[in-house]
């Protein structure tokens, strides 16, 4: 466990990762061992600090639901095959946290019982109440909602603290900062001004499904190590969307 001196702002969260944190690279594809060791060995640390963790995992390394449908696909079925992408990705990071020691339960929107438990709310939070790691896959189990919805979604469900997108980029930008090299980086945004300003980290029914239940989200950057535990710990990294602008 972790030292008690080690401040714990938030006692529950939930953490969206992205399918493509775990091939390493963007627009790569398939599951990097190294990359996947390297997130789990994070989570594993912020575990010890006895904060209570659920993940949402996404696809996208492997399928993307909304690209197939662009392609020909019918969307319901492209949407579905993304859902099982996630499950495999789910599969994959519980036995990568599972080697460093932190119990987990891979918990699934969609009937695939034979490698994951079904979503039932109350039996989530009981999970979380003995210390286990829940991972979240096959998105809502519906069609034509992504895994930022999921998360939102499941973030409420089981009241946590804090909503925390893993992202490549170090928070939210007024602009695209890898085409921009002067867009600038919220500290602080409202929901209402993320929404209006059609700001592409998450998508918009997410976060208003966040701010119907106010629920804070901090976004942030996967890439920079110890992150995930700065922000347990309440450190301002990254971009805070809540209610207002000021504190």
């Amino acid at each position: 466990m972790g030292e008690k001196s080690e401040a714990v702002r938030y006692k529950r969260i939930l953490l969206k990762l992205s399918g493509e944190a775990l091939c390493g690279k963007a627009g790569g594809f398939g599951i990097e061992p190294k990359t996947l060791d390297t997130i789990s060995a994070e989570l594993a640390e912020v575990y010890a600090l006895e904060t209570e963790i659920s993940i949402v995992i996404g696809g996208g390394n492997i399928f993307r639901g909304v690209k197939g449908s662009a392609e020909g696909m019918d969307r319901s079925s492209a949407d579905y095959i993304g859902m099982l992408a996630t499950v495999i990705n789910g599969i994959a990071l519980q036995d990568a946290l599972e080697r460093h020691g932190v119990p987990t339960r891979l918990v699934t929107a969609l009937d695939v019982r034979a490698v994951a438990e079904p979503y039932i709310r109350r039996r989530a939070i009981r999970h979380l109440e003995k210390r286990r790691m829940l991972i979240f896959v096959a998105g809502t189990g519906n069609p034509f909602f992504s895994t930022d919805t999921a998360a939102a979604l499941r973030a409420t469900e089981i009241q946590a603290d804090l909503l925390c997108k893993a992202t490549k980029v170090e928070g939210i930008y007024n602009r695209d900062p890898v085409v921009y090299a002067d867009a600038v980086m919220f500290k602080r945004l409202s929901y209402d001004h993320f929404i209006r300003d059609h700001l592409a980290v998450m998508d918009t029914t997410a976060v208003t499904l966040c701010r119907d239940n106010k629920m804070p989200i901090r976004v942030f950057a996967l890439g920079t190590k110890g992150n995930i535990k700065r922000v347990v710990q309440g450190e301002q990294v990254g971009t805070l969307v809540t209610t207002t602008e000021t504190e």
